[in-house]
């Protein structure tokens, strides 16, 4: 291949990386939403319905017909419920009724013996605090001791464990004849279900409306802040999925009517909104075909992250009772579990609550069949080998066609070197006499680039998948690979565990020089793939290639091994598909770069 057309191919992949890094890197920004009010307008009427109060926010003793009262101070103190279900275990709190104490039975912090299993919800007063509360915002003539908020102190009326057979009864009342009663339910996974209720027994009509608040103190301590992944807060609101940065919540402007920076959006039919982590997930989820209020708000006085739902005001005569119920789902993002929500239980596009990214188009596909396979052959290093493996099959009849053309190209090498030793210096003349020579023997230069074209967007995809999905979180392979979503724990420095000394730190530089089994395999992989190319003619081009592979192998050392595991079965069955394609061909390749033909013309000119 001569000096132009290379130029020309390398140019082209290497604006490809270029431009699909700084898609990912700096998407464009969403645009902006239209701004609303804060306020609840109360149907028929003009008078305004405050929103949802921010979260634990400093307010004397809350009062009810029964002489119970409760402050913040009282937290600790106050009767827990408890919560137990196969998949978490947790309280709730009868101050407020919120859901501040969950963990998940399923999953530990790390590999280690006894390790503690994860906490999600954390109550007021403890490290990076994190809870739901529900309550009801007052209207026209109500005010806040008249309805129930964060430091009300509720009834257990029944119920003394929350299971999945067992929901909870609450109860509180006023004295101004209003009773309200809030049901707890819980699934055999990660979903709440709480049916907020008042009934009016006194003499006037009133106006109140339903929120549910999730609200975080600070950031949460374990961010990777890692630009291929999205943690912060996640919602969708008819139609239009929102994922937003902690930094950008902060950047809002101060909104009065909610008493924080705030943005506000306006639900028509259907929609969520909550926190997402790397592998966890909190989400409000009104019951959908109800309009609500769906607001993201940042108190910088006290460092509170909130999200809320206020549903539409309720207009209650004397007599009525209004149930009102939305959902919450708090556990981990689990593929399953979050598209069964989505289909059978209505919740409308919430699989894009997993960071699928701009390609995701690819991401969710390949993820379908990469669980599909892992559920067929029980271990996910083998799945994606067996992911692999179908990828390739796909790409089978374009790749025929470029091995074939690329083991033309290799025969012709020694045509082109003479080439290039008649022409000399002179361009322009050796450009036509390789156009000729391409036309003469019926090969396309360019017909070998497009598999890798396609291998780009593929392997950004596989990458964002083994980064973000929960599924490959702890997942073993074989020996020492105990999790695929982490670097190869094998090391140079021990000589692979001979030596009695440890591995460098995970991240750490001397964990990028001393690399494992796994990079070192990709690396010579990488390396007999590569053999079976035509080397470039110019000689820093052909220095760079020699390079690539050993590069590579030291680049994605510190990558996850489920994505060097890939790469790994990509370089080898490429190789065996390529090795296979010349033979069937007449050329005879060995590992050393020669190539002999049956073919007489390759006989002159491509033995070695």
């Amino acid at each position: 291949m001569d000096d132009q057309n290379k130029n020309l191919i390398l140019a082209v992949v290497l604006s490809m990386l270029v431009i699909i890094g700084w898609a990912i890197m700096f998407p464009p920004p969403e645009p902006p939403q239209e701004q609303t009010t804060g306020e609840t307008a109360i149907q028929g009427t003009d008078a305004p319905v405050a929103g949802a109060p921010t979260a634990d926010a400093p307010a004397g003793d809350v009062a009810n017909t029964t002489g119970a009262t409760g402050t913040i101070g009282d937290l600790a103190d106050a009767p827990r419920i408890t919560i137990d279900t196969p998949n978490l275990q947790g309280s709730i709190s009868l101050l407020g009724g919120r859901i501040d104490q969950l963990s998940l039975k399923g999953y530990r912090e790390s590999l280690d013996e006894g390790a503690d299993i994860v906490s999600l919800l954390s109550p007021f007063g403890s490290d990076n605090a994190f809870y739901a509360l529900y309550g009801w915002a007052p209207g026209t003539g109500l005010g806040l001791d008249a309805v129930p908020g964060p430091t009300t102190l509720w009834t257990l009326e029944s119920g003394q464990t929350l299971t999945p057979q067992s929901p909870i009864q609450l109860s509180w009342a006023n004295d101004a004849g209003l009773t309200f009663h809030r049901e707890i339910a819980i699934d055999e996974k990660f979903m709440f279900t709480v049916t907020q209720s008042v009934e009016n027994t006194g003499g006037s009509t009133v106006a109140l409306a339903p929120y549910g608040v999730l609200a975080r103190h600070g950031e949460p301590e374990d961010m990777k802040n890692f630009f291929i992944l999205h943690e912060g807060i996640v919602g969708f609101a008819d139609g239009q999925l929102t994922e937003t940065d902690y930094d950008d919540v902060t950047d809002y402007a101060f909104d009065p009517a909610e008493g924080a920076r705030a943005e506000v959006t306006r639900v028509q039919e259907s929609g969520w909104i909550g926190f997402t982590d790397h592998y966890w997930m909190a989400t409000l989820i009104p019951d959908g075909g109800n309009a609500f209020k769906s607001v993201v708000k940042y108190d910088e006085r006290r460092n509170i992250y909130q999200t809320e739902t206020v549903q539409n005001t309720r207009q209650l005569a004397p007599g009525e009772r209004v149930d009102v119920q939305s959902r919450l789902f708090a556990g981990a993002k689990e593929w399953a579990t979050i598209r069964a929500y989505e289909n059978e239980d209505g919740v409308v596009k919430f699989l894009d609550s997993i960071d699928w990214g701009w390609f995701f188009f690819l991401t969710k596909p390949i993820f379908a069949l990469l669980h599909w396979l892992n559920g067929a052959i029980g271990n996910m290093g083998w799945a994606i080998i067996g992911l692999t493996l179908v990828i390739k099959l796909v790409l089978f009849p374009l790749a025929y066609k470029s091995y074939a053309s690329m083991a033309k190209m290799r025969e012709l090498q020694p045509q082109m070197e003479k080439l290039k030793e008649q022409c000399g210096d002179d361009r322009q003349k050796m450009q036509q006499e390789m156009m000729a020579l391409y036309k003469r023997e019926k090969v396309n230069p360019a017909s070998g680039c497009l598999p890798i074209l396609l291998q780009i967007p593929i392997f950004f995809s596989l990458y964002k998948v083994i980064f973000v999905t929960l599924e490959l979180r702890h997942a073993p392979w074989i020996g020492w690979i105990r999790d695929l979503s982490a670097p190869d724990p094998s090391s140079l420095m021990n000589l692979f565990g001979l030596m009695p000394w440890g591995t460098p730190e995970p991240g750490s530089i001397l964990a990028l020089v001393f690399i494992g089994v796994m990079p070192i395999a990709l690396g010579v992989s990488m390396w007999l793939q590569q053999k079976l190319n035509p080397a470039p003619t110019d000689a820093t081009q052909k220095m760079i290639f020699a390079w690539m592979p050993w590069v590579f192998m030291f680049m994605l050392g510190s990558f996850a091994s489920g994505l060097v595991l890939y790469w790994i079965a990509n370089n080898t069955i490429t190789f065996i598909q390529q090795y296979t394609i010349m033979r069937s061909h007449g050329y005879k390749p060995d590992l050393f770069g020669n190539i002999r033909s049956s073919f007489s013309r390759g006989a002159k000119s491509g033995d070695k």
